[in-house]
C-alpha cells in the first residue's frame, strides 16, 4: 500500500501512536533539572574504571534481565503501568542513596522491571512474550535513545529493525543493543551518583526511565499491530510516523 494512500483508521492510530512518542521524549527534563546538568556532561561525573566497564555491566544485566523477565511470567501476573513506575522508582531512591556501588548493584533489578513491564505492554497488543520472536521484539526496544537524549523525531531506527531468529539468538540481539543502552544507563548512574541528591535523583531517574521505555514499548507494539491490521509495510509505517511527529 502506498504511504500516501493510509485509510483513515491507519491514520488515526499513527496520531496515537506519534503522541506517545512525543510524550516519551519529555520524560528526562524533569532530571536533568534536578540534577543541574545536562545529558551530554553526565557521562563525565562517571569514574574512568566505571565509564570503561558499564558496557559490560549493561551486557550482564540485559542477560540477567532477559531470563529472571521471561521466568517470572509463570509466577506473577503483569502489573498496571503505575505499579512498574512505582516500583522503579522506589528502587531507584534506594540506589541512588548509596551513591554509585548501590546505583550499579540496582541496575540489574531495575532492567528487569523494565523488560517485565515491556513485556506486559506486548501482551496487551496481543502478542506472546514467551514465543522467541516478541522476547527480541521486546528487547529492541531498548534500542531507543533514552529519555536524556534529544529527540526530534528522526531517531527511529530501532523501529524499522526486522528481529529475525534465523541463524541468530536472542543473546546475539543483546549483545547488539547493549553499546546504545549503557549510554543511556550510564546517564542514569551518573545522575544517581550526585552528591547529597543521590537517592532524589535516583528516584527521578528511574521514574523518567520506567515512563519512557513502557511509552517506548506502546510506540514498538503499536506499530507492530497497526501494521499487521492494515497491512502496511514497517518501513512505511516509521516514516509515517517520523512525519506525524515532527508535525505536532
Amino acid at each position: 500500500m502506498s504511504i500516501d494512500l493510509i485509510p483513515a483508521s491507519l491514520e488515526q492510530d499513527i496520531d496515537v501512536i506519534a503522541r506517545r512518542y512525543r510524550k516519551a521524549g519529555g520524560m528526562g527534563i524533569q532530571v536533568l533539572n534536578l540534577v543541574g546538568g545536562h545529558a551530554e556532561n553526565l557521562m563525565e561525573r562517571l569514574p574512568d574504571p566505571v565509564k570503561d566497564h558499564l558496557e559490560e555491566a549493561t551486557l550482564k544485566a540485559l542477560k540477567v534481565a532477559s531470563a529472571a523477565a521471561t521466568r517470572s511470567r509463570e509466577i506473577v501476573a503483569d502489573q498496571n503501568t503505575w505499579l512498574n513506575t512505582a516500583t522503579a522508582t522506589a528502587m531507584g531512591a534506594a540506589g541512588g542513596a548509596g551513591g554509585l556501588p548501590t546505583a550499579l548493584a540496582e541496575l540489574p533489578v531495575t532492567t528487569t522491571v523494565l523488560l517485565r513491564a515491556i513485556q506486559g505492554i506486548a501482551a496487551e497488543y496481543g502478542f506472546d512474550p514467551s514465543e522467541s520472536k516478541i522476547q527480541a521484539e521486546c528487547l529492541q526496544v531498548f534500542a531507543a535513545a533514552g529519555p536524556l537524549a534529544a529527540d526530534d523525531g528522526a531517531d527511529m531506527g530501532f523501529l524499522s529493525a526486522r528481529i529475525t531468529l534465523s541463524g541468530t539468538t536472542v543473546q546475539s540481539i543483546i549483545a547488539r543493543i547493549a553499546p546504545r543502552l549503557s549510554a543511556a544507563l550510564g546517564q542514569k548512574l551518573a545522575a544517581q551518583a550526585v552528591p547529597i541528591i543521590g537517592a532524589v535523583a535516583g528516584a527521578a531517574t528511574n521514574y523518567a526511565y520506567t515512563s519512557y521505555y513502557q511509552e517506548m514499548a506502546h510506540v514498538h507494539f503499536g506499530l507492530m499491530r497497526a501494521g499487521s491490521r492494515h497491512g502496511v509495510h514497517r518501513d512505511q509505517l516509521v516514516l509515517r510516523l517520523s512525519d506525524a511527529v515532527k508535525s505536532l
